[in-house]
């Protein structure tokens, strides 16, 4: 059944899904691809003539607006969502498709016809029948993730505009770049923001309300090795790959990987290798939800780089672990006010809140870490990163509401 906000919402999810801002993490630029100014000056002009203030799009990539307060003595509350898709599958040339009143089918796909959507590989879709599913066509992912979160925060600054005697306090809108490769809270946002708390637009399920995330570490291991023509190689070439792949058949395979692991469970997971003979690189990250395990994760890694570099004195072999993000629990458990606010808003609308630890981050990690609490709110964004990649507008619906509402559950 169509519900308020539904027609609006998915056509600016139409609209923005179609633009490609897939980000890149190989890049040093900000943001890391060009193609996001595309979505983000749209939403400039978008807030503009809307009526939005402080409309502003900053050197960092971050489109940054007001809504003006209508009561004054309310906290300043931010909403957030990214523009970025992530780099893991194909973003270009997405073709959105409606599924009207989903009757409950397995959805195909016109550009993969092997490929099948269905309550048997997404179970949360068999409790959506009857809404309006988005997908994209098979060849890319949707991005939902988090065009989603951008569509519903557009329509509520649109809604209060369009509304002013709904009482809130100042509203600060912001739409990062490069969250998907860990870059989306320059260290200049949280001052630009100026806000007393937040909200991340990024969550999964309805009625999700998530305060908890993985603590992150990212890891670069670095093998040289000893280059030499193979023809005159017998006791002198000393092959990088041979080593890089000593090290990654050496680190836990039936436990502590992404596939084996749930719930609270941490893993450490290698993503990218790269190189020839003479040099090789690993890529992994390093994920848990408590720190002195995510610290025990990095001394397995490095201590399985200096047995391999033990077993190969002539080679050289760098592990080099820097830190992501860190559980926005650590914060915000001291004062849940952002977070009962959700809570109490989505009970109001009639939506049963839950918590559950995030297995992943947000800009909310990293600007809870920075003095702005920050937790994160349902779209309904589902099988993310890839070309099964749906969602339902009236969860959209819902998590429009829910910020409406915490706005001015807020308000004094």
């Amino acid at each position: 059944m169509r519900t308020d906000f539904d027609a609006e919402l998915e056509e600016r999810l139409l609209r923005y899904t179609a633009i490609d801002t897939q980000s890149d993490e190989a890049s040093d630029s900000q943001p890391s691809t060009a193609i996001q100014l595309n979505l983000s000056r749209l939403l400039e002009q978008e807030l503009t003539a809307i009526g939005a203030k402080d409309v502003r799009l900053t050197d960092y990539g971050a489109v940054l607006a007001t809504i003006p307060a209508t009561a004054p003595d309310a906290p300043t509350i931010g909403f957030l969502a990214h523009v970025d898709t992530a780099p893991q599958f194909n973003a270009t040339g997405v073709k959105p498709r409606v599924h009207r009143a989903w009757d409950g089918s397995a959805i195909t796909y016109p550009d993969a016809p092997d490929l099948v959507l269905s309550p048997e590989t997404s179970a949360y879709l068999g409790t959506k029948t009857g809404d309006d599913i988005v997908t994209a066509s098979g060849a890319t992912l949707l991005g939902a993730d988090d065009k989603a979160g951008v569509a519903i925060v557009m329509t509520a600054a649109r809604h209060l505009l369009a509304n002013p005697a709904i009482p809130h306090g100042k509203i600060r809108i912001a739409f990062t770049p490069d969250e998907e490769v860990g870059r989306g809270v320059d260290p200049r946002l949280p001052k630009d923001l100026d806000a007393d708390f937040a909200y991340t637009l990024d969550g999964g399920k309805l009625g999700e309300i998530e305060y908890e995330s993985f603590s992150a570490d990212g890891a670069t291991v670095t093998i040289k090795g000893v280059s030499i023509h193979p023809g005159w190689a017998k006791g002198k070439l000393v092959n990088a790959l041979h080593l890089a792949a000593k090290i990654v058949q050496t680190l836990p395979q039936a436990t502590m990987t992404p596939e084996t692991t749930e719930g609270r469970e941490g893993f450490l997971h290698v993503y990218e290798m790269s190189g020839g003979a003479a040099e090789a690189r690993i890529k992994l990250i390093l994920r848990d939800f408590e720190l002195d395990s995510l610290a025990a994760k990095g001394a397995l890694l490095q201590q399985v780089c200096a047995a391999v570099q033990a077993g190969e004195p002539r080679a050289q072999i760098a592990c080099e672990i820097r830190p992501q993000y860190r559980n926005m629990r650590y914060w915000l458990e001291k004062d849940m006010t952002p977070v009962d606010l959700a809570r109490a808003a989505c009970r109001e609308i009639g939506v049963d809140p839950v918590s559950v630890p995030i297995r992943g981050g947000t800009d909310g990690s990293r600007l809870t870490e920075m003095g702005v609490p920050c937790p994160n709110v349902f779209t309904g964004m589902q099988e993310i990163h890839g070309p099964l990649e749906w969602i339902s507008v009236q969860d959209m619906a819902a998590a429009t509401k829910v910020c409406l509402r915490l706005m001015e559950l807020a308000a004094p």
